[in-house]
């Protein structure tokens, strides 16, 4: 029997996931350094108007980038996982997965499928954890068709043409050289099957270098729910679709 709100047994508490915050330091620095200004702007008569603008547009940064972290770019991933138009069954591998917020929605439109996530947690994103991957799993109901895994997304662990679907949010551009984030593409491409597809979101200006380096593919930027503080660090995504042999030969 289901009780109600007044029947004097306690309500069990509801957990979601929680998905952290990309490189937390930032926001922080962001945040700290706007209020230092405002604060030296109201202590100040000379250059108070400079003071207090640079204040504002430090903390709008700051918020910026929070409001991107918490709920800008999971919204955006869910309308960009809806486009996919998946069937339910496919394999989808999330490259530099974190703390799941992208593999754990693409899951959750798997009722058939499996969800794999990779990563070496690095200290990037607050809390990144593999623990903290398959608690959030957990709370969002999808723990049984979810793996996770410590592993290079430059040397991936995994058959050829084994996935229907690789994602990856702003995870290449952590690898340091530009060798290794080329490496992590083919690596994409290589774990593809025939007509499946790569959507890798990440800052514009190294999402360009991507598509150049593939050959192939689509970029569109994500727009301002995707702006890490300003839209001078936007994220763009690629969307690549890997040909069969066949089609490959033919159009060579």
């Amino acid at each position: 029997m289901v009780g109600n709100k007044d029947d004097g047994f306690p309500r069990p508490k509801v957990w979601a996931p929680r998905y952290g915050v990309d490189a937390p330091a930032l926001p922080a620095v962001l945040g700290a350094a706007g209020a230092v200004c405002c604060a030296a702007a109201g202590r100040r008569r000379s250059g108070r108007k400079a003071l207090l603008a640079a204040g504002t547009l430090l903390l709008a940064q700051s918020g910026t980038y929070l409001h991107t972290t918490l709920r800008g770019k999971l919204r955006i991933w869910k309308r960009e996982l809806d486009l996919v138009g998946l069937k339910g069954d496919e394999r989808l591998l999330d490259m530099g997965c974190g703390r799941g917020a992208v593999l754990i929605e693409a899951a959750g439109r798997l009722p058939r499928g499996h969800a794999v996530g990779v990563d070496l947690w690095s200290g990037d994103q607050s809390g990144n954890r593999p623990e903290a991957t398959r608690a959030n799993a957990a709370a969002a109901g999808v723990a049984d068709r979810v793996d996770v895994h410590t592993a290079d997304m430059t040397a991936l662990p995994f058959e050829d043409e084994s996935f229907d679907i690789v994602t990856s949010a702003m995870a290449l551009h952590n690898i340091s050289s530009p060798e290794g984030r080329y490496r992590a593409l083919d690596e994409a491409m290589r774990v593809l099957r025939p007509g499946g597809q790569l959507l890798l979101a990440d800052v514009w200006f190294a999402a360009k270098k991507y598509v150049r380096h593939l050959e192939q593919g689509t970029l569109r930027s994500l727009g301002p729910g995707y702006w890490y503080g300003s839209p001078a660090v936007g994220v763009s995504l690629l969307h690549a679709v890997k040909e069969s042999p066949a089609t490959s030969s033919a159009e060579r």
